[in-house]
């Protein structure tokens, strides 16, 4: 199929309760969980204890309803500020946050943390962890100059966008002028991590194929480069599971600094 005629994440949307079926449950037919939950599990998990990132505010910039990537950083900041750009990821993430009916169940995400941290027997009282420490769910438009305007937020000790420059992007001048967006979002010497799936043209949720950019490591590395940042740490998972719901060819994680 023609890229063109894929739908834009940020400008169609999905079904949110379908994309977290099919990529991020523990459903016998879900079979790219080791990508989609226990890669980003353990890079966060191995990057905050090691101690260094850490402070008030977090800001997530991430595709879909997630919250299996915020678990480990609820240890490590005082509030985690979310945002979304579609008003059912919105509805499908606050359902779990006040713990309504119909939430999506975490609880193997939760399970697969506390095991990577050694902590198996408390992921209960990780979960109301997670949801005291996000106090708001704010709607952005990218386009704004303030993408949360009217509401101004504090400057961030961290970012993590999460697949979601994978989402938006059209091309390679997007890719750049959107992480320099968010970059904004940083106190000066802030912290960077993200998460996306290299190499990627598509995506599908239910009927839905939605685009996706493609680009490599190389890339990556380049363009944070570019943009004043210094990497920490960098982690490629090449891809071993078979499906057709997506085409990436691996994962990738980085941790990187802005330089003051």
């Amino acid at each position: 199929m023609d890229s063109t005629t894929h739908k834009f994440y940020h400008v169609h949307g999905f079904d949110s309760r379908i994309l977290l079926d099919h990529y991020l449950s523990d459903k016998p037919e879900m079979v790219i969980g080791d990508d989609s939950l226990i890669f980003p599990i353990e890079n966060l998990t191995k990057t905050f204890t090691e101690g260094h990132i850490n402070g008030d505010v977090l800001i997530d910039l991430s595709t879909g309803p997630l919250v299996h990537h915020l678990y480990a950083a609820c240890e490590f900041f005082q509030h985690i500020i979310v945002l979304k750009v579609s008003d059912r990821c919105i509805m499908e993430l606050k359902r779990w946050l006040d713990s309504r009916t119909g939430a999506f169940d975490w609880g193997h995400a939760t399970k697969l943390h506390e095991e990577i941290q050694g902590n198996s027997d408390q992921f209960t009282d990780k979960e109301g962890k997670v949801r005291s420490t996000i106090p708001h769910v704010v709607k952005c438009d990218l386009e704004k100059e303030n993408m949360t305007d009217p509401i101004v937020l504090p400057p961030a000790d961290c970012i993590i966008i999460g697949w979601l420059l994978d989402s938006i992007c059209k091309d390679q001048d997007d890719f750049r002028r959107y992480l320099r967006k968010f970059s904004k979002f940083l106190k000066p010497g802030g912290h960077l991590i993200l998460i996306g799936a290299l190499d990627t043209t598509y995506y599908t949720v239910g009927k839905d194929r939605l685009h996706a950019f493609p680009y490599d490591e190389d890339f990556a590395r380049k363009v944070l480069v570019g943009e004043g940042f210094v990497i920490d740490n960098c982690k490629v998972k090449k891809r071993t599971n078979v499906s057709d719901l997506t085409d990436y060819k691996a994962m990738i994680f980085i941790a990187a600094h802005k330089e003051k």
